[in-house]
């Protein structure tokens, strides 16, 4: 079976695809993603520049998630189609109606602006599929998929949580790693907002420092990460920043007992709040929830490894910046996998 993987990065498809059986052609130009998929997969085809690929005789597949630079509502006077980087959604677009397999996959951002999306459409021949890799990870991450496979419906909501994947204390004590959608600007920092549904959205608990900006929020691990991004700077802009800790006190019942964690004694305590103050101070036990000895602190890379369904260390090798960026510029490997599932792979 062969399959073509146009700007591969660190080869995410093939994670999703069977083991055995592959014929794996892949274009990519990053050393440091290269690097990755060959120290996983040395077997890969590597075909270097994609605007020097020929056609591929009796292709089964092609895949790819063209750049998307100029598409992303995060970069400011983007420039769409026409940018430097977003354009070589032609040289999929060429490749495809060259080679012509039996099945394609083209991934891009949700955020593009209605434009582009309806030319990618016209051009594809068929409309996007909107998946968020939430419902399969603890990133919310939305991305658009133009695909010829008869995809029905959407993967399962799993329910995993970023405290779900979030590395133990103990292994973080002895070594130096849902939250935003992992992109290449990760280091950039996302945006996100507070929900009660905490399965689907991130739950941002504030900010450090004096400015709201992305890379200064704090973000809830009982909900989803921010979208990992490859290319911000910042202190948590790759990954967001995340309250991690362990809870010291619980809810009194209706009256004013404690129900769980009974030995812990009642004393008054400040309630915490979303907002960066803190509640109105009594000289009463108020019925409220403290998170003590907490760490602000970024995703490591394993933990982002986690938010795009691979292996743990399957980026190590290279420098952390790298594999942050990688990793943010990555799919994720259950939602192909997911797509996947309705060919006869």
């Amino acid at each position: 079976m062969k399959v073509l993987s146009l700007f591969d990065g660190i080869s995410c498809a093939r994670v999703a695809l069977p083991k055995e059986g592959v014929e794996y052609y892949a274009s990519e130009i990053d050393k440091y993603a290269i690097a990755v998929s060959t120290k996983n997969f040395p077997d890969i085809i590597r075909l270097g520049d994609v605007t020097k690929i020929e056609p591929i005789k009796d292709l089964f597949l092609l895949v790819g998630g063209s750049p998307c630079t100029d598409l992303s509502i995060a970069k400011k006077n983007r420039q769409g189609l026409q940018g430097s980087s977003s354009k070589l959604f032609y040289e999929y677009l060429r490749i495809l109606r060259e080679s012509k397999p039996k099945y394609f996959i083209l991934e891009n951002v949700n955020s593009m602006s209605k434009e582009s999306r309806n030319v990618i459409t016209k051009e594809m021949g068929c409309e996007p599929i909107m998946i968020d890799a939430s419902l399969v990870s603890a990133q919310s991450r939305k991305r658009l998929f133009w695909t010829n496979i008869p995809v029905v419906g959407l993967p399962e909501d799993r329910g995993i949580l970023l405290k779900d994947i979030l590395q133990d204390a103990e292994v973080l004590a002895t070594s130096k790693g849902k939250s935003f959608c992992l992109d290449a600007n990760y280091f950039k920092g996302s945006s996100a907002t507070h929900s009660a549904k905490k399965s689907v959205r991130t739950m941002v608990l504030g900010h450090i420092g004096k400015s709201n900006a992305q890379a200064n929020r704090v973000y809830s691990p009982e909900g989803k990460s921010v979208t990992l991004s490859a290319n911000g700077g910042g202190l948590g802009a790759k990954t967001g920043l995340y309250k991690i800790g362990r809870e010291i006190g619980r809810h009194l019942n209706s009256e004013g007992k404690r129900e769980d964690k009974p030995h812990i004694p009642i004393t008054r305590r400040i309630e915490t709040r979303a907002d960066d103050k803190s509640g109105t101070l009594t000289s009463v036990t108020k019925d409220n929830l403290v998170v003590g000895e907490g760490v602000i602190r970024k995703l490591t890379p394993i933990e982002c490894e986690r938010l795009q369904s691979l292996p743990d260390n399957y980026t190590e090798g290279i420098s952390t910046t790298q594999r942050y960026k990688c990793l943010g510029n990555a799919f994720n490997v259950e939602v192909i996998r997911f797509i996947l599932s309705f060919t006869i792979i």
